[in-house]
């Protein structure tokens, strides 16, 4: 028979690896509850004309990358890539505008990319996201960005730091857009070929370029801050004041933009060590025209996504162990037929009682026994037939094999207080 494998760029997240991605989502929403966001689910696909009018004509994950398809109805579908856009449309069509404001959500969930797969990369990943909606102070961009670094901090992991930039706004990008294309247009000869389509399509891409013939015109482009209008100019300089006065540290990296076209003014990441080259582990900005290109009224966003494959395989580069996932402390053994009714009996009691309990499947008594020592029960219950005669069962401690005599009725409240 053929030998079956996952699809390429997807992977199996197996019982070992649960306790990881348990307790990355944990962290998550328990830090989104402390801000005050309110979780958000959309449909893993849309219409394929709300991720190409919002993520933009022109990027990489529209042109290259999304898993697009008519559907049996004849109509264009793509399941997700990103949640902002199924997020904004969400927003309008149920009419979350009359909210009072900001409206603060969050998300977490399966997105598809068709790129080429690596470390923390895969074709189907998942994501969690955080998004404030309807407010223009940089104070909204500051609590995205803390919202990400405590997910991270309280993951445990150390030496976090920002990377900063602002991509300025629709008044004043195009004039840097002209200076930046007219560099490169000086340099055209030593660009890569995927610059030179950038440089007409989408412009700040080619300052994310990783290859290494255009490094060199990367570090002699102009930068945007320098460029930027006045209010560009004072909605960085106040979110830079209040990560002083925090004393978060951050670096402006002004060759920081992000895949979609949708930023505006802030863009940001998390970084932190041990993942090797690639220290991003998250990344988000200001959308403050988004949600008018998705046909709802003029409304300032800002938000964030982080992908989990890629957190859990830092939990793990910086030997961060997740905590233990307890095993349910109570195994019920038993010798003959009638104490296999018995002890089935007791296991529905106990879980009725809220108490954590397997049964044995098969196997001699002291195979039983083995089997409640390797899943790690606290408690062995053993019933036979001389203990069902006289309406008790032997209670045992795995730990120093000390046995008593409990009668049956009792034994949910003597586990309990136990």
């Amino acid at each position: 028979m053929a030998k079956f494998t996952r699809p390429t760029g997807t992977q199996d997240i197996l019982p070992e690896d649960q306790p990881y991605w348990e307790h990355v989502l944990a962290c998550v929403a328990n830090v989104a509850r402390d801000y005050g966001f309110a979780r958000i689910d959309v449909p893993i696909f849309e219409t394929t004309e709300v991720f190409a009018r919002g993520v933009g004509a022109g990027t990489d994950i529209v042109d290259k990358e999304m898993y697009s398809f008519k559907d049996k109805g004849g109509n264009d579908i793509t399941l997700r890539p990103e949640f902002t856009a199924g997020v904004m449309r969400a927003y309008i069509e149920n009419g979350m505008h009359v909210l009072p404001k900001p409206v603060k959500l969050y998300s977490t969930g399966p997105v598809f990319r068709y790129e080429r797969p690596q470390a923390g990369r895969y074709r189907q990943l998942h994501q969690f996201n955080a998004e404030i909606l309807g407010e223009q102070s940089p104070l909204a961009d500051l609590e995205i960005m803390l919202i990400a670094w405590d997910i991270y901090a309280r993951l445990g992991f150390s030496n976090l730091a920002f990377q900063l930039n602002t991509t300025g706004c629709p008044a004043c990008r195009p004039g840097y857009i002209e200076h930046l294309r007219a560099h490169y247009q000086a340099h055209h000869h030593k660009i890569c070929d995927d610059c030179k389509l950038r440089i007409d399509k989408n412009p700040l891409r080619v300052l994310d370029c990783k290859r290494e013939q255009c490094q060199p015109v990367i570090a002699s482009a102009p930068k945007m801050i320098d460029h930027v209008c006045a209010d560009c100019a004072a909605h960085f300089a106040e979110l830079r004041a209040y990560l002083d006065d925090l004393g978060k540290p951050y670096t402006i990296n002004h060759r920081l933009v992000r895949g979609l076209d949708y930023y505006t003014k802030t863009v940001f990441e998390v970084w932190a060590e041990g993942i090797g080259a690639q220290s991003a582990i998250c990344g988000g900005g200001r959308y403050d025209g988004l949600i008018e290109l998705l046909g709802g009224s003029p409304t300032p966003g800002v938000g964030f996504a982080a992908g989990i494959e890629r957190t859990v395989l830092l939990l793990k580069a910086q030997h961060i162990p997740a905590p233990v996932v307890p095993s349910p402390p109570v195994f019920i053994a038993y010798l003959g037929d009638a104490a296999r009714l018995h002890a089935v009996r007791l296991l529905v009691r106990l879980h009725e009682a809220g108490i954590g309990a397997q049964i044995a499947m098969s196997g001699s008594l002291k195979s039983q026994l083995r089997q409640a020592d390797k899943r790690g029960a606290r408690f062995a219950v053993i019933i036979g037939e001389d203990e069902i005669a006289q309406g008790v069962v032997v209670l045992r401690d795995m730990a120093s094999g000390e046995q008593q005599t409990v009668p049956l009725s009792e034994i949910p409240q003597q586990l309990k207080t136990k």
